[in-house]
């Protein structure tokens, strides 16, 4: 008996799938705002929301290879969005941060981010986005290591 293989029905897929659209309607905004790609609004909006964190830590909250965490901070870094501070026990880590003017970045893109989702929320309506946010957290508690994230691995 053969088992037919749907990849439309197949989670995994389908979750990609969704996010890669949803995502890439906010991208319209970021880069119209400030020509940014989706690695450095990514890396801004988690120094935004998390004040000070390694590269290695903002690919572990952000999912992104540390090649695109690096060329993301070298961006934020030419626009003097974002600063380094050496750790004092290891040289090796660097703390990353926003600067003021970094920050005042992050501000404006985040009053777009909630414009963005408050235009999700109407388009799905209350019912459908509870189900959606009952259901990602589901999964996120099952399937997203909370220390991995924590040490960026």
């Amino acid at each position: 008996m053969d088992i037919l293989f749907d990849l439309d029905r197949f989670l995994p897929f389908r979750l990609n799938r969704a996010a890669e659209a949803v995502s890439l309607r906010f991208a319209e905004h970021y880069k119209r705002m400030h020509g940014m790609t989706r690695p450095e609004w990514r890396t801004l909006a988690a120094l935004g929301a998390y004040k000070s964190l390694t590269a290695t830590q903002i690919g572990g909250h952000s999912g992104m290879h540390k090649t695109k965490v690096s060329r993301a901070v070298l961006a934020l870094e030419k626009r003097r969005w974002l600063r380094r501070r050496e750790d004092a026990s290891d040289r090796r880590i660097e703390h990353l941060e926003l600067t003021a003017l970094g920050m005042r970045t992050y501000h404006e893109l985040s009053s777009a981010a909630l414009e963005y989702q408050a235009d999700l929320q109407r388009a799905m309506g209350p019912e459908l986005m509870s189900a959606i946010e009952l259901g990602l957290s589901a999964i996120e508690s099952r399937f997203v290591d909370a220390p991995a994230l924590a040490r960026g691995s």
